[in-house]
C-alpha cells in the first residue's frame, strides 16, 4: 500500500470520527436544554417592560400618541444604551410627557 492510499484512509477515518463526535455532542446538548435547569426560563419570569412594549406594539399607530408608550420607549432606549438614569432637559417637565409628534417637531 502506498503512502497516498494510507493518507486517504486515515483522513476518511478521522472525518468519520469527527462527524460522529459532533453528532453525539449535539444530541447531548438537546437533552440539556430540554431538561429542567436550576434557573427558570426568562420567558416565564414577568417582565413589565416587555409586556408594556407588547401592548404598545398592539396599539399600532395609536401608540405614537400614548404617553405611556413614549415613556416605555425611552426606558428601553436608555436600557439599550446602558444609561442608568435618563437625562432630562428640564427638571420640572419630563420629556416623556410630551407627545412624540412634538418631540419630532422640536428636532427639526
Amino acid at each position: 500500500m502506498d503512502g497516498k492510499a494510507l493518507a486517504r484512509i486515515v483522513t476518511v477515518v478521522f472525518v468519520a470520527l469527527a462527524v460522529t463526535a459532533s453528532a453525539l455532542e449535539m444530541s447531548q446538548r438537546g437533552h440539556k436544554l430540554s431538561g429542567e435547569g436550576p434557573h427558570a426560563p426568562a420567558a416565564s419570569m414577568p417582565n413589565p417592560l416587555r409586556d408594556g412594549l407588547r401592548r404598545c406594539q398592539a396599539l399600532g399607530e395609536a401608540a405614537l400618541r400614548d404617553d405611556g408608550c413614549a415613556r416605555l420607549w425611552a426606558d428601553q432606549r436608555d436600557r439599550f444604551l446602558g444609561l442608568d438614569k435618563p437625562s432630562r432637559s428640564s427638571a420640572s417637565e419630563p420629556a416623556a410627557s410630551q407627545s412624540p409628534d412634538a418631540a419630532v417637531r422640536e428636532v427639526r
